[in-house]
């Protein structure tokens, strides 16, 4: 909403010395977001006057259509005599009155004004348009053409209000009553703590039989709809010239003097109103919901297919508009510049269900001034007043008259009442306020208050927003000022803080942040075309997805229920903006139905739900593994003085499993598999020991090529995605700190020949089982194949550490562990020393 301080002024006595900055500290105190302050004709110096163009010479031989001017600008350039100015508009004529900026003006962004030589004249100033002078866009793209009255020579910067203060207040929600001057300067009066001249205070006169005919339908969805007549307007009517500069200041564009009214109204009360020409409505004007398929063209020249959900506004003929949202083509107010303008309008100020505008805007991707005020909330009981203000407005600037016949459909309903405690706002904020300033404050919101210490409070009908005593107690904190409330931390119970599960997952992280990973956040959201680029069978688990009812995208409707997605798709959006050198982790919930769900209830709103009824509402969800994920692409270790660097490969991702299994004590065994997204020559089946049964726990290794390619990721990426519940139940007791020997270490090295197919970790297992408590630890340093051990054969090298806690080891302690290891390994794996 953006508040011109000039108009603000109307309504509340500011002090003269106030600035825009000062009003926007007073309102942000009070709870209102002033996102800036702007100001109008910043730097402007005049002379800027009114003049009138005597004649107009069309200048041949350029470019572009070249007019040299004489314009009458009485006594403001000191002479009197007419002023000559080159101009390359052509909406002006012969008699016209226009803006002009003398030399020795400087108009806004430091554009000083010289007399100067173009196009072989001399060019004694300019004729202004709307963009030079920073009014902004009028919608003509040219010179600002005055009305005839205003005599030549007459200061224009005043005329125009050029010089002014913007406030651009972000209205949230629940105070839509602050999308009009009106409520912001109730804010503003309370503020200050001045007196308001609410704009709505007008005398109405009562509802009769004698107004236009109006039937509503549907009294829910339209609980008061007011309707006045206003005859005898003059078409060629122009908006003045005060009231266009409030709507371009507001934001908006002038369209013609009805339309301008409305907007006008609209703007200063916050009621949305609507005007028909009169004569294009054919009988009774209605309110009901649309039927399937209906059609109607709106103003913005659309034709809409309308939803038995939507409201609309008819007459006699089908709907003539989308009730609060916009008005319909065929009964719009004709433009002045018509031969045949409007001079009988219908004045439509009616309240709609704020639920049925929202979606019906949002439905036909419609968002207008009217839609974005009733969603938020609109008095139910300006509508009269706004109406009337209207009214007022035609009969004064259109030369009008009003007819006698006022129309007024109200459903029946009661002033809202809320009970509260006197002392619940100083419950809430921890501070004693005490009864007599919480009346005060809610009496200045509008609120009737009633009682001692249990106080019944009438909520305004401006404030929708105010449903339950947490509100009330809102408006009294809001306005006796945040800032004053105690900053008071907390002090948690002892015994409190991480749980174990939540240790764990932070140590995780940090782990893989060490490694050299980079956390990156994604949607939890997937659809079936990244499941089908992973290349997932149909029986997959992972195809088995929760869907959403309202998704943020069609094109990925439901809940992940694996973290690559996500992660793969940010190493693909790095790459593509240069950073090729990419290792990214993730750790999340994915949701992984099993079927046996049931279905969800709907819970209670005006009680607490039963231990049943959270029971059930359990039972509904989908389970929700925490998992872990990396990705990596291009150089693991890069290059440098210090030697070759090393690309990314499939060893990193299960090292990253690893990582992260060492932060929760637990060995991984690892194993060949097959299984997508991965290569299936180079992945990696994860395991650990769960109650002494070996548990999968996740994948790791190289995608598959083609996954690479209907991904665009780079060549050999490499991913890893393990379930970290799995890992906790692994973990066996408190993890226990690594005991450190100030003995020196005794290495032995050993290669053992096995059959390709024996996999390495099965040598690793029983040579650890077999070296025993000695082995510090046990590391694979080369794998080799050749003629040299035989085909169908392959070569482990292994280096052993031994230590003992409380002695220096002999030779033959080391050799004697190292040779029973072998044994057990031969013994196991059928493996062979190489050499022997």
């Amino acid at each position: 909403m953006r508040v011109p301080l000039s108009w603000l002024r109307e309504y509340v006595d500011l002090p003269a010395t106030e600035t825009g900055r000062d009003v926007q500290a007073k309102l942000v105190s009070v709870g209102l977001e002033v996102e800036t302050v702007e100001q109008t004709g910043a730097g402007l110096k005049g002379p800027l006057v009114v003049g009138q163009v005597l004649t107009i010479e069309e200048l041949e031989g350029f470019k572009k259509p070249i007019r040299f001017c004489t314009v009458d600008v009485g006594t403001a350039n000191g002479t009197g005599e007419p002023q000559e100015i080159v101009c390359g508009a052509r909406n002006f004529s012969v008699g016209d009155k226009v803006v002009v900026v003398l030399p020795g003006a400087v108009l806004p962004g430091d554009f000083a004004i010289a007399a100067r030589k173009t196009y072989g004249k001399t060019s004694h100033g300019m004729i202004c348009s709307t963009d030079e002078l920073g009014m902004g866009d009028d919608g003509t793209h040219g010179i600002i053409v005055l009305p005839p009255e205003f005599e030549p020579g007459t200061d224009a910067i005043e005329l125009l209000e050029l010089v002014d203060e913007v406030l651009d207040i972000a209205v949230t929600p629940d105070r839509g009553y602050c999308l009009s001057m009106r409520g912001v300067a109730r804010e503003t009066a309370i503020a200050y703590g001045l007196p308001l001249r609410d704009p709505a205070l007008l005398d109405v006169p009562p509802p009769n039989a004698h107004g236009y005919p109006v039937k509503v339908s549907d009294p829910f969805g339209c609980s008061n709809f007011t309707a006045r007549t206003v005859t005898g307007l003059r078409p060629e009517a122009r908006s003045p010239i005060w009231m266009q500069r409030r709507l371009q200041k507001a934001g908006m564009r002038t369209v013609s003097l009805a339309v301008d009214i409305t907007n006008y109204v609209m703007l200063e009360l916050g009621q949305p109103l609507h005007a028909y020409d009169r004569s294009r409505v054919a009988g009774t004007i209605g309110v009901r919901r649309a039927q399937q398929g209906e059609k109607l063209t709106t103003l913005d020249g659309a034709k809409r297919v309308l939803d038995s959900q939507d409201l609309v506004i008819t007459d006699d003929r089908g709907p003539i508009g989308l009730a609060g949202v916009m008005g319909g083509a065929d009964t719009e107010i004709a433009d002045h510049a018509e031969d045949t303008g409007t001079t009988e309008v219908v004045i439509e100020a009616a309240h709609f269900d704020a639920i049925a505008i929202a979606r019906t805007a949002r439905r036909h991707k419609l968002s207008s001034e009217a839609s974005k005020r009733f969603e938020r909330g609109v008095d139910p009981r300006a509508a009269a007043a706004a109406a009337q203000r209207t009214v007022d407005l035609l009969v004064l600037l259109a030369g009008g008259t009003a007819e006698a016949g006022v129309t007024e459909i109200t459903a029946p309903s009661a002033p809202r009442t809320i009970a509260m405690p006197a002392n619940h706002p100083d419950r809430v904020a921890g501070v004693a306020y005490g009864r007599e300033t919480v009346v005060r404050r809610l009496q200045q919101v509008g609120c009737d208050v009633y009682g001692q210490d249990e106080l019944i409070v009438t909520v305004p009908s401006w404030r929708p927003d105010l449903a339950e005593p947490n509100d009330l107690a809102e408006e009294v904190i809001r306005l006796e000022g945040y800032e004053n409330l105690p900053s008071t931390l907390p002090t948690p119970p002892s015994g409190r803080g991480l749980t174990d599960r939540q240790r764990l997952h932070r140590r995780i992280g940090r782990a893989l942040a060490g490694a050299g990973y980079v956390e990156a956040l994604s949607y939890p959201f997937i659809g079936d075309a990244v499941l089908d680029q992973l290349g997932l069978e149909k029986d997959d688990a992972r195809r088995r997805t929760v869907t959403l009812v309202n998704p943020l995208s069609d094109e990925e409707p439901a809940l992940r229920t694996t973290l690559l997605p996500g992660l793969l798709g940010a190493l693909r959006r790095n790459d593509g903006r240069g950073s090729h050198d990419l290792a990214l982790f993730e750790t999340g919930l994915v949701f992984r139905p099993t079927g046996e769900e049931t279905k969800a209830v709907r819970l209670p709103v005006d009680r607490r739900p039963t231990d049943e009824e959270i029971a059930g509402l359990d039972a509904a969800l989908p389970r929700q593994p925490r998992r872990a994920a990396v990705v990596l692409a291009g150089a693991r270790e890069q290059a440098g003085w210090w030697g070759k660097g090393r690309p990314a490969d499939w060893a990193d991702s299960v090292e990253a499993a690893r990582t992260i299994a060492r932060e929760a004590g637990v060995e991984v065994t690892v194993r060949a598999d097959r299984h997508a997204p991965w290569h299936p020559g180079r992945c990696a089946a994860l395991y650990v020991t769960v109650d002494g049964q070996e548990t999968l726990f996740g994948h790791a290794g190289e995608l598959h090529p083609r996954v690479i390619k209907e991904l665009h990721l780079p060549e050999r990426t490499c991913a890893m995605e393990v379930e970290l519940d799995v890992l906790e139940q692994a973990v066996d007791g408190a993890l226990q700190a690594p005991r450190i020997s100030t003995f020196p270490v005794a290495t032995q090295d050993v290669a053992l020949v096995v059959a390709s197919d024996v996999p390495a970790d099965a040598v690793e297992k029983a040579l650890r089982e077999g070296a025993g408590d000695l082995l510090e630890s046990l590391r694979l340093f080369d794998v080799f194949t050749g003629e040299q051990i035989g085909e169908g054969n392959k070569s482990l090298a292994y280096a052993l550490r031994f230590r003992a806690p409380d002695r220096t080891l002999t030779v033959e302690e080391a050799s004697a562990a190292r040779d029973t290891a072998v044994a057990l390994a031969t013994e196991r794996t059928g493996a062979v020393l190489r050499g022997a």
